[in-house]
This record gives structure tokens, C-alpha cells and sequence, in this order.
């Protein structure tokens, strides 16, 4: 499914990062984390064939025209992004969701990652959640062994059925291969539409603590402090938005929202798809 475009050589300790659109990546927070990681200097190092991923009246590709003349088609497409940071290199696998075949793409992705000789991959997403964004965000961990995450770490408490998304797809493919997995999933207000910076701000701290990286932080810190002041004016102006928020901080409070609550939060998500508040 897949060509190799770039160069893969000389590689040292490499991490594959995994996160595509979707609800799964919430608030944009996995998406936008890994193209901040990206925009630090990336290259392009493979691709996988969109006809084989994507529905194209559902993904639908981009003409363009000058002057009347169709001069392009732009095809949605997973790529993977090298990237040398510290000591390590980091692969960053994204795109829009595939729409087709996904346990072959899940395969698919394991075997590139075997080529590329992949010590480990790290999951990252965002999940909607009753939380309010005056709180700073909290991250929920998966992990395929126990041993790769620190003290630190946030498990799920008991058995948790939410639907799938293809990341969770490629994440049991990579485990199958023998490749150790994280997965970092960062709490998003469930009324906040776009991307929200503080919780990228949070998963890129997570992952660079993780990997021990030095991933630099001040553009997106700039963006969240912004987007706080402007998601404080919105919800000063609607009594109803006030409320809510108030109510969601006596939940915080009292403790965490349990897995039940999670599981109605994306049923309701994934129902509704509201414009939220920003």
C-alpha cells in the first residue's frame, strides 16, 4: 500500500507518531501536535496509495483551474514525515482517516515500520470530554506493556467499549508486530469546535517528556493563552454557556467523570457534530 519517497537512511532510535482526523483527534490535538513536529523541518519519506485508503465522494480530491484549464488534482493522502530531533529520529504518520480497507492499512503500516527498524510508536489524539476549559488539560494513556510509561501514567480504569478509529486499528497491527505502543489521549471540552491549543500545548509536553525530547512550545503556548481569552469572552456573553461551564467545574471538582460518562460524551460527539463555542 505504501511507496518510500525519501530518505530512510542512517536512522537512530526511530519513533513513529501516529494520529489521522478524526474524532479520535479531537480538538484537532493529535493532528495539530504532530504538525508542529512536522513544521520544524520534516520531509516527506513515504506515501500510501489513496485509491486503495479513500472513498473519494466522501475524501473528495481538490482540481484546480487557471484560466479555465485544468491544471491539478491535489488526492487526500497518508504520508509519513521524517524528522531528526536530539538523539532520535521521529516518523510522523498522518492524514485524513482512510475510508477503505483498514486492517490491510493497519498491516500495511506494521510492515513499513518493521522496514524502518521502529523501536516504538506513540499514539496521540484527543478524546471530547465534560470538562471545562478553565481547567488545564489532563491526558488518558494506553500502552501495550506496562513498563513503557512512567509513574505518571492514566490509565483507563476497567473495561472501556468506544468505537474504533483507525488509529487504534494500526496501534493492534504495530502491538502484532512486535512493536512496543503508547497512546496519548488529551481531554477536549466537548463544546469547544476547531483546534484547541491547550491541549496541544499538553500532548506535546507529554511527548516530549516521554521520548525525552526538547520540542519547543512557545508558538503553540502563545496560541492556547489567546484562545483562552477569547473562549472566556464567548462564554461571559451566554448565560447558558456559563452555566454549563460552572457545572462542568463542580464536576472536576468532585473527581473524574467516569468511563460510562466518557462513552455517552463521543455517542453524543459523533451524533451531533455541533459547531460548539470557537
Amino acid at each position: 500500500m505504501y511507496e518510500i519517497t525519501g530518505d530512510v537512511s542512517d536512522l537512530q532510535a526511530p519513533v513513529l507518531l501516529v494520529t489521522f482526523d478524526g474524532w479520535a483527534s479531537a480538538g484537532d490535538a493529535g493532528t495539530a501536535t504532530a504538525e508542529h513536529i512536522a513544521s520544524l523541518g520534516a520531509e516527506d519519506v513515504a506515501v500510501f496509495d489513496p485509491d486503495a485508503l479513500f472513498d473519494f465522494r466522501v475524501n473528495r480530491p481538490t482540481a484546480t483551474f487557471d484560466g479555465g484549464r485544468l491544471t491539478d488534482i491535489s488526492w487526500p493522502l497518508v504520508v509519513v514525515r521524517r524528522r531528526r530531533m536530539g538523539r532520535r529520529d521521529l516518523f510522523v504518520l498522518s492524514g485524513p482517516e482512510p475510508n477503505w480497507h483498514w486492517q490491510a492499512f493497519g498491516r500495511s503500516v506494521a510492515d513499513l515500520a518493521l522496514r524502518l527498524g521502529v523501536v516504538e510508536s506513540v499514539s496521540l489524539g484527543g478524546i471530547p470530554w465534560a470538562t471545562p476549559h478553565t481547567v488545564p488539560p489532563t491526558v488518558i494513556t494506553t500502552a501495550s506493556r506496562g513498563d513503557l510509561i512512567g509513574s505518571d501514567a492514566d490509565y483507563p480504569e476497567g473495561t472501556l467499549h468506544v468505537p474504533s478509529s483507525v488509529t487504534f486499528v494500526v496501534e493492534r497491527a504495530l502491538t502484532d508486530a512486535g512493536i512496543p505502543t503508547a497512546g496519548f489521549w488529551v481531554r477536549v471540552p466537548h463544546y469547544v469546535a476547531g483546534t484547541y491549543y491547550p491541549a496541544v500545548v499538553t500532548l506535546a509536553e507529554r511527548l516530549s517528556r516521554h521520548l525525552d525530547l526538547d520540542i519547543p512550545l512557545a508558538p503553540l503556548v502563545d496560541e492556547a493563552a489567546a484562545q483562552r481569552r477569547q473562549l472566556d469572552a464567548l462564554v461571559a456573553e451566554r448565560p447558558e454557556a456559563r452555566a454549563m461551564v460552572e457545572r462542568l467545574e463542580r464536576l472536576a471538582e468532585d473527581g473524574e467523570v467516569s468511563g460510562e460518562d466518557l462513552a455517552a460524551e463521543i455517542e453524543r460527539f459523533l451524533r451531533e457534530e455541533s459547531d460548539g463555542l470557537g
